[in-house]
This record gives structure tokens, C-alpha cells and sequence, in this order.
């Protein structure tokens, strides 16, 4: 499974302009990779004071086109995450689209960044997501949920054996960046596939280096700080192999864990 990252610059603000080149680094990443992923928030960045007046339903023009792409290209899309409007509320929310045309996941960001005001903008997500991928199951996460180690095995528990991370981080916390993603694979004996952007808003440049990383942790393909498509190679049987000679699973403890 061929799996490419939109490590897109983001400006903040400029909605017109962030889904041009997001649109148009989807629809060239399409013409290798079976699976696209965007970053998080790429349409607005963290300009949140005006979300209300850009914030799309299901309908909207991004998903709309995304799913056009994903038809054409017979690939699979993760949109990144949007503000999305659903019933009176406002969600940080992404979603997957299938080759055709089909969005079978949808997930609202559970943990709302306090530190960057988000809960002054969205309303929190209240479920896990989990969606067929090819012939696995994946599942979604967004940004500052890395930081929550128990809604990553929750969902591995759910049957994923790949997690998709859009994310808009920091290069202050670059290492946190790095050593999170890193350890939520291990744990798991999973892949994650997480795309960060690139680019400023105020005080904040965000690190980039989007990654992909193997069930045993190693990086199979990483971005530097620069805009860029990063493609890597999934093979899924691995995480069988890694979960036999590594007994993790088996040796939990669950009871003492409650």
C-alpha cells in the first residue's frame, strides 16, 4: 500500500488559497499513491476567530472536490480535518473517502487543544473512528490526541492496524513530535502515518516532518520542514510478524489497568 503525505504551508486565513494547493498536491500525490493524507485544519489554519463563517457541512466545496479526486484517481482520501458544521456545532473533523467517492469514517476531534483556544471554537468529538481500508482497518486521530495514550490502544482494540494522524505541530515541541508518534507504533505494534504542516502563524512555525513508522518503530519515510509530498510503503502482513515475535498482546495485564 502506497501511502503519500500533503505536507502542505498552511497560511492562516487564506481558505481560498490553502485548498488550491491542497487540492492540487492531492490530485499529483494521487497519480502514485493509494491512500492521500492532508494535515490538519489546512483550509483555515489556526486563524479561529473567524471558523464560523468558513466552516463547511459534508456538502462543502473541499470534500466535494476530494471526493471527485478520489474518484478519478481510484484512490483513497484522507481529508485532513476541517471545521465542519454538524447539527448547530462546529467540529475540528476529517474525514475518508473511499475510490468511490464514498465517505465510510468520519471522526471530531476528541482532545480540543486548550492551549490554542480550540475550545473556544469547537465543540469536542465524542466517538473513536475505525473505517476499512483496503484489507485492513484502519483508524483516525487528530493532533493533540498523540498525546493520549489510551484512545490510540482503544482504537487499535477496535481492529486497526493503522492509524492516520493529521496534525498542525509545533517545531517548539518537535522531539514530543518524534518521540509520541514513535511510541503510540511500538505500543501498538501498528503503523501511524501522520502528516504535520509547514509554515507560520504568529510566534508558531510548525515542524513539518511528517512520518510514516513501522509496528516496530522505524521510520519508513519522514519530511523535513520544507512543503513536500512524503510516500512510503505499508505492508500490513508486517504487523502479524511483529506481534508474534513480540508478545505484547498476550502478556497485558488489562485487569490491573482499570
Amino acid at each position: 500500500m502506497k501511502v503519500a503525505l500533503i505536507q502542505m504551508q498552511v497560511t492562516a486565513g487564506d481558505v481560498a488559497g490553502n485548498r488550491d494547493r491542497g487540492l492540487a498536491m492531492a490530485r499529483e500525490a494521487a497519480q502514485k499513491a493509494e491512500v492521500i493524507v492532508l494535515p490538519e485544519i489546512w483550509t483555515v489554519g489556526y486563524a479561529l476567530k473567524n471558523i464560523d463563517q468558513w466552516a463547511e457541512d459534508q456538502a462543502g466545496p473541499t470534500i466535494t472536490a476530494l471526493q471527485q479526486i478520489a474518484v478519478d484517481a481510484q484512490a483513497t482520501i484522507i481529508t485532513g480535518s476541517l471545521p465542519y458544521r454538524k447539527d448547530g456545532q462546529i467540529y475540528n473533523g476529517a474525514f475518508v473517502i473511499n475510490p468511490a467517492g464514498e465517505i465510510v469514517g468520519d471522526y471530531q476531534k476528541v482532545h480540543l487543544f486548550n492551549l490554542m483556544g480550540e475550545q473556544r471554537f469547537f465543540a469536542p468529538g465524542n466517538k473513536r473512528c475505525t473505517f476499512p481500508l483496503q484489507q485492513t482497518t484502519a483508524g483516525l486521530t487528530i493532533c493533540y490526541d498523540l498525546r493520549f495514550p489510551e484512545l490510540y490502544r482503544a482504537t487499535t482494540q477496535d481492529g486497526a492496524t493503522i492509524i492516520f494522524v493529521p496534525a498542525e505541530w509545533p517545531a517548539s515541541r518537535g522531539s514530543h513530535w518524534r518521540t509520541l508518534l514513535q511510541a503510540r507504533a511500538i505500543e501498538n505494534q501498528i503503523y501511524i502515518c501522520a502528516v504535520n504542516c509547514v509554515g507560520q502563524h504568529r510566534d508558531n512555525v510548525f515542524y513539518g516532518h511528517s512520518m510514516i513508522i513501522s509496528p516496530t518503530g522505524d521510520i519508513i519515510a519522514e519530511g523535513t520542514e520544507t512543503e513536500a509530498i512524503i510516500y512510503g510503503e505499508i505492508d500490513i502482513d508486517v504487523v502479524e510478524q511483529v506481534r508474534k515475535s513480540m508478545s505484547v498482546w498476550p502478556d497485558r495485564r488489562p485487569e490491573l489497568y482499570r
